[in-house]
């Protein structure tokens, strides 16, 4: 494992508690249908209720929409400017240059992508000490481990200094420009009967990428557990598809989300050029100009 701080188990989480430098953060959100005939996806609602109904110890809460994301776009979860995220960060008590270093923690409920894509917008702005809880919320529950219930008593703020990398976001037009590379190889996370357009797709037109090819999040992550699949299994299933560590890798997905558990495990198995188009199924399906394949 390239980084095995970015990954954290419940043991060694239960253990940290009470650290002062430790942030904890659930980071839920949830994916509620739509009225027929609506031109959202999807609404995009926090877990609030959830965190308040049991968290770890002393966590706080990130909401992904209404905090961390674009307000100036009808795409759900699109990366904001950099000084929003500097001010939200800051406002939840990370900070840059502390010591002892601000040591974070992420989690969600249900599945690990809503934490992945925080650690992703993380180390987009050159922060690298946070990690992903293995298993998440349902693995601490599942152990028995201790929770407590009612509102984010939060952290003191801190002032997040970002120093950003360039290239871990792209947009429509480098997807566009990478279809039919030979040194480029575009990854769709989502479920295989949307990614060959077998079934009506949420997000507009049905299909993929021209060209992507298929590793599903969901195929990453160990179903008993709730935690990453092994290394060995998550490079045989990249691998499978072409993916290699001398190609520049683009993964996409419904809404930026799912991809990166794709893009985490990608990173821990050593690949370097590795990319998240940010306006995902989201933004392609629905714009017409843009090509679509489908079996």
């Amino acid at each position: 494992m390239r980084d095995p701080r970015a990954l954290i188990d419940t043991n060694t989480l239960a253990a940290s508690l009470g650290d002062p430098s430790l942030r904890v953060f659930d980071c839920t959100t949830y994916l509620e249908p739509t009225p027929a005939g609506s031109a959202e996806p999807y609404n995009a609602v926090p877990g609030r209720k959830t965190f308040e109904d049991g968290h770890v110890p002393g966590a706080d809460f990130l909401d992904l929409q209404g905090e961390f994301s674009d307000t100036d776009t009808h795409l759900h979860f699109m990366m904001p400017s950099v000084a929003r995220l500097q001010a939200a960060f800051g406002r939840h008590g990370i900070g840059t240059g502390t010591r002892p270093a601000t040591r974070v923690v992420l989690y969600s409920i249900g599945t690990m992508m809503w934490a992945t894509r925080f650690w992703w917008m993380l180390r987009s702005l050159g922060f690298d000490d946070a990690a992903v809880l293995d298993g998440g919320l349902d693995k601490w529950k599942a152990e028995g481990r201790p929770l407590e219930t009612g509102a984010p008593r939060g952290y003191p703020p801190a002032t997040f200094a970002a120093t950003p990398r360039e290239g871990l976001f792209v947009d429509a037009a480098r997807v566009k420009a990478a279809i039919g590379r030979r040194d480029t190889v575009t990854v769709n996370a989502l479920g295989p009967q949307f990614h060959r357009g077998l079934e009506p797709s949420r997000y507009g037109r049905p299909g993929r990428v021209p060209g992507s090819v298929n590793v599903p999040a969901a195929t990453l992550v160990d179903p008993a557990t709730k935690g990453f699949t092994t290394l060995a299994d998550a490079a045989a299933k990249f691998a499978a598809q072409g993916i290699s560590k001398d190609k520049r890798t683009i993964c996409y997905c419904g809404g930026g989300i799912s991809a990166t558990i794709d893009l985490f495990l990608l990173h821990q198995l050593g690949h370097d050029d590795i990319t998240l188009y940010d306006g995902s199924m989201g933004e392609w399906a629905k714009t017409e100009s843009l090509p679509i394949e489908r079996d």
